[in-house]
């Protein structure tokens, strides 16, 4: 994984992500050894903060309190070995306190030189508004590919107002567009994506075809499936800054093609007539709970109150 990251650093990616989740820790572990001497200064880092993993089988915490957010942040320039964090995301939102508390907190760090930068992940317009008065948001990280496009509805719209950097994640539909249909075959007993609605039955069948679909497009286009899903993400504007994840050199290279293929007006009308008839939500009912559709947070007047 060193040399995966450091081949796609030769190769021009200025733009790590990861987070303390991941692993947890291992990530940030592995990415402080690939970026090793001078390597550091070629890169925005970007790392998050909020999911606290709990022992045994307890699952997972979000949180946002201000002491818990400057702990992370101690935490993750220790694992990370750089004195400072390009980016600093809050991973998911803590429903329970108001946004502007762990806000607050966040903005004393780019204060005391700990962060440059601070963004979210999987948030509302609503608590971006929010956060945003408090200080400014840079980027939003978010689920958007040609399979996933909820976000369109009202969090694009309002980064795109408030002058924000979108980061979709999962561009490429977890592994989809990269691997077709049969990825399912090879799911651990353990993979999450094995309960995700999308992969499942009557849905899946479905979206054989769309795959079908898209492959077919890839091949008079000369490129992948993967390359067109990326380069549909590409052209939707210079604030989109996809991050797709890989462990293999050669996926990551035709990953790197995608900025070489062009697409036409017609092209995109015909990758969004595809992508209008993908089935299925993101996530289970339970999961669907901590997306950005529920997650506002209490008004800070009141927090005040109590």
């Amino acid at each position: 994984m060193i040399q995966v990251i450091q081949t796609a650093i030769e190769l021009g990616i200025t733009f790590l992500d990861t987070s303390d989740l991941y692993g947890p820790h291992t990530n940030t572990i592995i990415i402080s050894q690939a970026l090793k001497g001078d390597t550091r200064q070629k890169v925005q880092l970007a790392t998050k903060f909020g999911i606290k993993s709990l022992s045994g089988e307890k699952g997972m915490v979000v949180s946002g309190d201000p002491a818990y957010v400057k702990d992370s942040c101690d935490a993750n320039l220790k694992q990370l070995v750089v004195d400072c964090i390009d980016l600093y995301y809050v991973h998911r939102i803590d429903t329970s306190i108001p946004i502007e508390l762990t806000m607050g907190a966040l903005k004393e760090l780019v204060e005391e030189g700990k962060i440059k930068y601070i963004g979210l992940s999987e948030a509302s317009p609503e608590t971006i508004r929010r956060a945003h008065k408090v200080h400014p948001i840079t980027a939003v990280q978010l689920e958007w590919s040609l399979w996933t496009r909820d976000a369109e509805e009202e969090v694009i719209p309002t980064c795109r107002e408030l002058g924000i950097g979108i980061v979709p994640f999962s561009p490429l539909g977890k592994r989809l567009f990269s691997s077709g249909p049969k990825v399912v075959e090879n799911f651990a007993s353990n993979d999450f994506r094995k309960h995700l609605p999308k992969f499942q039955g009557e849905n899946l069948e479905h979206h054989k075809i769309v795959y079908e679909r898209v492959n077919d497009m890839a091949r008079k286009k000369g490129c992948t499936p993967s390359q067109l899903a990326l380069t549909w993400l590409l052209h939707q504007g210079d604030d989109v800054f996809p991050i797709p994840g890989t462990t293999k050199i050669d996926n990551h290279k035709q990953n790197i093609g995608s900025v070489c293929v062009k697409l036409t007006k017609e092209d995109m009308c015909e990758l969004e007539s595809i992508a209008a008839n993908v089935k299925g939500d993101r996530y289970s009912p339970a999961v669907m709970q901590d997306t950005w559709k529920y997650a506002n947070t209490p008004p800070l007047s009141s927090w005040k109150v109590a």
